[in-house]
């Protein structure tokens, strides 16, 4: 193994282990340098690298993977006959150190040599992503743990919805593995000058937004920098080409739907439409209110959030100001 091992696992607390997690980049970092993790931004993972905020590691999900991971792994040896060694260590690339890896196991079999092996549990309702391949954040997190250690390859097995049981190979990918130090590398450079990543227009960055300004303070203004003026331009652009292609969207589905009619399935070669009925429960808060009042305000919560407006102005010179509103 090229690895070096940074501390050992075993009798390892909680907040040591994350202290060490934040002395460099781990397996599960990659897909959101990359951009591709839907739940965190680069910008949030560069401000729990750098303290500003706690990491996020905990979480149902999280704690039933680390409980199902023996079982995950005896099935895994079951199935396959390749033994697992567990890995109780953080390992740390000899020749980029800011990569680290903390592995579920490694194992040798006699077709691929040396491979890395992770644990997964996965919903249900992504069961599609592992029909053919590994899911890409997961593809992304072996190659890093392959950097790290120089071995072959990676078996990723997974428990889906709880009944389910699957394994895949994942070949070590020279390019991929090329492609994640660069830009590891350059996010890790973002930490260590402590200068912030650019944000980006992931549902992760939202969310992190909303989520570190919940509230503005009332009738607060500042003066925009220039380049704001860009962005302004941006956001109404975007906002243009959304009509446009809501309407183009809109407009198919209301042609594919005629052409149905009261038929719910509609089959083109290998590709489908389908129109089903689905039946529903609502609760009716308007009819709780309307008939027992009382008992609808014990139950009514308060909430907030920001709204975010635009406001274009078109003034000319000698004409009355106009302006155009977008908002989000």
């Amino acid at each position: 193994m090229d690895a070096i091992v940074m501390a050992s696992t075993e009798g390892l607390s909680r907040e040591d282990w994350l202290a060490y997690r934040n002395l460099g980049i781990g397996g599960s970092d990659a897909s959101v340098i990359c951009g591709v993790n839907k739940y965190k931004s680069p910008f949030e993972l560069w401000m729990e690298k750098t303290g500003q905020l706690p990491s996020e590691e905990a979480g149902e999900a999280a704690y039933w993977g680390m409980r199902m991971e023996p079982i995950i792994i005896d099935e895994f040896v079951l199935r396959t006959g390749i033994k697992i060694l567990p890995v109780k260590k953080i390992l740390q690339s000899r020749s980029y150190p800011f990569m680290l890896a903390n592995l579920d196991g490694v194992c040798r079999c006699p077709t691929h040599g040396k491979c890395v092996f992770e644990a997964k549990t996965a919903s249900v309702y992504k069961a599609d992503a592992w029909d053919d391949s590994v899911p890409y954040e997961y593809i992304l997190q072996v190659q890093h743990y392959l950097c790290v250690t120089g071995y072959n390859g990676a078996y990723v097995a997974a428990l889906i919805g709880g009944n389910f049981f699957t394994w895949k190979f994942v070949p070590r990918d020279e390019e991929l593995i090329s492609m994640l130090i660069r830009m590891e590398r350059d996010f890790w450079k973002h930490v260590k000058d402590n200068v912030p990543p650019s944000l980006d227009g992931s549902d992760a960055c939202a969310n992190f937004l909303r989520k570190r300004y919940p509230i503005g303070m009332p009738h607060s203004k500042i003066k925009l920098p220039d380049s704001a003026v860009e962005l302004i331009s941006q956001h109404g652009e975007a906002s243009k080409k959304i009509e446009f292609f809501t309407k183009q969207k809109q407009h198919a589905t209301n042609v594919l739907k005629q052409m149905l009619g009261e038929n719910e399935l509609g089959i083109l070669g290998d590709s489908y439409v389908k129109w089903q009925t689905v039946a529903q429960s609502r609760f009716d808060a308007g009819l709780l209110e309307a008939e027992q009042p009382k008992i609808h305000a014990q139950y009514i919560t308060k909430s907030s959030h920001r709204r975010f407006t635009i406001k274009v102005s078109t003034e000319k010179p000698g004409e009355t100001s106009k302006s155009k509103v977008q908002a989000l």
